[in-house]
């Protein structure tokens, strides 16, 4: 959930207007699955200040709610309707308003969830601005979004230190597991202008990271005009900013071009790289209409690790596809241990409406999944704490984001390495959004703790 309390109504006077409305809403957003997802609750929330309006969250304080919804796997839906019906626990009155990609493949159904309000389908999200308040501006000049994504980053010590910036949407991809293709459409780019326009803002306005998101984020730019790609837009957002973070979110092996990882020479774009293999049995990439195999992809990652130091390599994998045999499995237990992931998103198969894979034979039984799923789980905090323990003793920078409690030794704060590596360590009150060396003590499969220097 987007945690970013605003203690008070936003002064319309820095803004150089004056507000038109004479009851500001208070609103709740909440998001599930991606950081695309995240990127477009993020958004909404800026315009939704920019219009007098405040962010809570509270759910027994707030006017409405907008829950933006996931599809990708079962465990996502069933979570969109149990946050549902808690809010509405919480506050009856309240309007909840319900969007995102389990909300365009089922609106009947998700209408149906106990305190459902409004359904918008993600063809309309980008007017939920206006559907909230019929009043709302939502496209504002450079000049106004900075402060509005000032105020954003300085509403609460629990504000993301990364803003994510949706460059991508939709997939022209064909997976056979994947509802995603149905629920967002083709792939359709932002032009690149106002990509750095809002990462320049960003910067402008004290952030210290920005993350690209998309659905399909290695097609960017084929669907403009001029063609254009995602390493010009990465050279582009590096000359043209002062961002001082630069991070990719999930991207295909099969999209990474030649020479395409001798953009991190820039050392502004971070040492982490997610690839999304889903299964290190060549049959059953085969049947998930993936476009790479065990070979390519062990070339792609060798390649990666040989280019950029420090390399913190991640990926998704599905346990159970369809068709998935012992073989198979150990072949993908035997695959993940040999490229030596970091991280492992590890998700047990489930069919979902519309797909391909939903329809295939020799569907794998809940009993057998969830062995399998836990075997690989075990595999990735293996990895996990290896990965961790080779920082032990370094001096690592690490961008802090949170305070997460306090003990005999002052506040527990909690951040991020460049190279995605999550880090507690005790420091003053004063930490949040600055990027200071700690020096690493102790590792655990989830991340690291170390101490400031005195």
């Amino acid at each position: 959930m987007i945690n970013i309390p605003i203690s008070q109504y936003l002064n319309p006077i820095a803004y150089g207007r004056t507000l038109r409305y004479n009851c500001p809403m208070k609103v709740l957003l909440d998001s599930i699955g991606c950081r695309l997802n995240h990127s477009e609750m993020e958004t909404l929330a800026r315009q939704m200040m920019a219009n007098g309006h405040q962010i809570v969250t509270d759910a027994a304080e707030t006017d409405k709610v907008v829950i933006n919804t996931c599809a990708v796997t079962a465990e996502a839906t069933r979570d969109a309707r149990s946050r549902t019906r808690a809010f509405h626990r919480a506050n009856p009155a309240a309007e909840i308003v319900l969007t995102g990609c389990y909300a365009t493949i089922a609106p009947s159904d998700v209408a149906r969830i106990e305190g459902a309000g409004q359904v918008v389908v993600n063809a309309h999200k980008a007017q939920l601005a206006q559907l909230l308040d019929p009043q709302a501006r939502v496209e504002l000049p450079v000049f106004e979004q900075e402060p509005i994504m000032r105020e954003f980053l300085a509403g609460s010590l629990g504000a993301h230190t990364r803003a994510f910036i949706k460059v991508q949407d939709g997939c022209d991809n064909k997976c056979t597991f994947c509802v995603t293709t149905i629920a967002r459409g083709e792939g359709q780019s932002r032009h690149m202008g106002d990509v750095i326009a809002e990462i320049q803002a960003l910067a402008a306005a004290g952030y210290q990271e920005a993350v690209l998101t998309g659905v399909h984020l290695g097609s960017y730019g084929r669907d403009l005009s001029p063609h254009t790609d995602l390493a010009v837009l990465i050279r582009a957002i590096l000359h043209h900013t002062d961002i001082p973070r630069l991070r990719l979110s999930s991207l295909e092996p099969w999209d990474v071009p030649d020479r395409f990882f001798e953009l991190w020479a820039d050392s502004r774009l971070l040492p982490h790289l997610h690839l999304p293999l889903q299964s290190g049995s060549d049959a059953i990439l085969r049947r998930m209409a993936r476009r790479t195999s065990r070979a390519s992809f062990r070339e792609l990652a060798q390649a990666a690790r040989a280019t950029i130091p420090r390399l913190n390599l991640s990926t998704d994998l599905i346990v159970g596809f369809p068709g998935e045999t012992e073989t198979d499995f150990a072949n993908s237990l035997d695959f993940v241990r040999e490229i030596g992931f970091t991280r492992l998103h590890v998700f047990s198969y489930s069919p979902r409406p519309g797909t391909a894979a939903a329809r295939f034979p020799d569907q794998i039984s809940g009993p057998v999944k969830k062995v399998r799923t836990k075997q690989l789980i075990a595999l990735g905090q293996e990895l996990s704490l290896a990965f961790h323990q080779a920082l032990v003793g370094q001096t690592v920078e690490v961008l802090w984001e949170t305070a997460v409690g306090a003990d005999n030794g002052g506040l527990r704060w909690a951040g991020y390495t460049d190279n995605y590596v999550r880090v507690m360590a005790n420091g003053p009150t004063d930490l949040f959004n600055r990027v200071t060396p700690v020096t690493i003590t102790d590792a655990r499969p989830d991340g690291v703790s170390g101490h400031l220097p005195e």
